[in-house]
């Protein structure tokens, strides 16, 4: 946790607010009855976390730092809780090395240092699944309320992280029909911190218990047997119990999300064979590093044999279900996936436990020097490619510098994702100059793009001074304005100097 904490707080500001951010900072900062109304028209899926970062702003601000804190906190935590997780199924070693090579990887700081739901979904991820690994070994209500919670906080913070629920079905079933030997949930024999092979373990020539005492950890005659059997008989129902607040909390949100997917998700490609080789990188952030930890978890896999079943399933189950609606409807992005990275870890410190400490750690080192690039690439920026960085910070400071009492603004294109009213506004605040041709803002229309009046020039009559803000690098940016708005600026304005920026331009029109 503290690792985590020391690399994905270094440098948590330098990369501006991207897009996404800029959506979560134009959501969360409305009044609640306002942000209601928005998660009817849009992000609806997305809603519950703009509600938490609501109360985050109003007692933290609204800065780059306070804005990407919670994530960092997130994050920090499923590190620790990955650990943990990786004792209990296995040993300290196993959990301390998993945790690690989480903390270093690129991808778990591009995800702390984004005002974003996907921190704190592998938080909850990693959670219910430690709580589930609980309450399925020592049953009780306690343990189960703690994992419905947990289970009811993912589907809210994020909706595809529910798959998850695919693998804790499995262990579920086994644990239901067998014990939890078949699931890989019995206590690890030899103790904490002592390495685990699988294939040497429980099944020797000296074990000579019948197979019923394998299968159960339970002699004949154990006054405990029946009561063990029972207890297994009822592991369904406590589950699916368990999963009903989340059932009732998250049910709302998906069928208003479903209304919303077709203007959400239009961006997004359907799923193709060749996506699944580059999701080990997307997720990590990083080729190199994706293919090791890819190559370090096959390996750790394989040396645990049935403990791997949970982590594994946890890996590949929403991977593949994703993938599997991805070739339908529109949702395969590999960021949605981030939440399945923890798992990856644990089967990769797996792998590295079978050797001594010191090569174990040097490994570790190794995903972190292998990192360093992206490391550095995505504390420049946060859009893709890293050359496509979008200077809204550039552009307010030209605007605040050369700004006159009157002026007026206009962006093109406005129904962008770049968000450009969003940047712009975010870096001037209240000298930011007047938006002369909205007619509904955002809060107005409940959306995250604002309404423009139809008669540009009308709406433009009593200006002098412009400033046009438009996508991309532009020599001449008034020819690159479209419609009704851009003769407006054509005919009544001259272009009197112009700004490039990366990835936008801003320039200074006058009547």
């Amino acid at each position: 946790m503290l690792l985590t904490l020391v690399v994905t707080l270094t440098g948590v500001s330098r990369a501006q607010l991207w897009r996404d951010e800029l959506a979560t900072w134009s959501a969360a900062t409305r009044p609640v009855g306002d942000l209601v109304r928005l998660a009817g028209t849009i992000d609806a899926a997305t809603g519950p976390y703009y509600l938490l970062m609501h109360g985050w702003i109003a007692l933290f601000g609204d800065s780059t730092t306070a804005l990407r804190l919670p994530s960092v906190l997130a994050m920090a935590g499923a590190a620790g809780l990955t650990a943990r997780l990786g004792e209990r199924l296995v040993d300290a070693r196993v959990g301390l090395l998993a945790g690690l090579l989480f903390a270093v990887l690129p991808g778990t700081s591009r995800y702390a240092q984004e005002a974003r739901p996907y921190a704190l979904a592998t938080l909850l991820a990693v959670l219910a699944t430690l709580l589930l690994v609980e309450a399925l070994r020592r049953p009780s209500w306690a343990r189960w309320a703690g994992y419905a919670a947990a289970v009811a906080g993912l589907g809210l913070t994020h909706l595809i992280a529910l798959t998850l629920l695919a693998a804790h079905a499995v262990a579920v079933l086994l644990v239901r029909w067998r014990d939890p030997t078949a699931a890989g949930l019995d206590a690890p024999p030899g103790g904490a911190g002592r390495p685990i092979d699988d294939r040497s373990a429980g099944g020797g020539p000296d074990d000579e218990r019948p197979d019923s005492e394998r299968r159960t950890g339970e002699r004949p005659g154990d006054e405990r047997t029946g009561g063990a059997r029972q207890a297994r008989r009822r592991v369904l129902w406590r589950w699916l119990v368990a999963l009903a607040p989340a059932v009732l909390l998250v049910s709302p949100l998906v069928l208003v999300a479903r209304g919303q997917r077709s203007r959400q998700l239009d961006w997004v490609d359907p799923a193709r064979l060749t996506d699944l080789p580059a999701l080990p990188g997307g997720v990590a952030q990083s080729g190199a590093v994706g293919g090791l930890l890819l190559g370090l978890a096959a390996l750790g896999a394989g040396r645990l044999v049935r403990r791997a079943l949970l982590p594994a399933a946890c890996v590949l189950l929403p991977v593949l279900l994703v993938f599997a609606a991805g070739l339908v409807v529109p949702l395969w992005v590999p960021r949605y996936l981030v939440f399945t990275v923890p798992f990856g870890c644990l089967l990769a410190g797996a792998a590295l436990a079978g050797v001594r400490l010191a090569p174990a750690l040097a490994v570790v080192v190794l995903a972190g020097v292998l990192g360093l690039p992206d490391q550095a690439a995505l504390r420049r920026t946060h859009e893709w490619p890293r050359s496509a960085t979008v200077d809204y910070r550039g552009v307010a400071r030209v605007i605040a510098d050369h700004e006159q009492p009157g002026d007026v603004i206009v962006f093109s294109p406005r129904d962008s994702w770049l968000f450009l009213d969003l940047g712009t506004a975010y870096h001037l605040g209240s000298r930011q100059p007047r938006d002369v041709l909205v007619v509904r803002d955002q809060r107005q229309r409940a959306d995250l793009w604002a309404g423009e009046c139809e008669r540009p020039a009308e709406c433009l009559a009593g200006a002098r001074r412009v400033w046009l803000v438009v996508a991309g690098r532009r020599s001449d940016p008034v020819a690159t304005v479209p419609g009704a708005k851009g003769a407006a600026l054509r005919d009544g304005f001259i272009v009197r100097q112009v700004w490039p920026r990366p990835g936008l331009t801003v320039a200074l029109l006058a009547r």
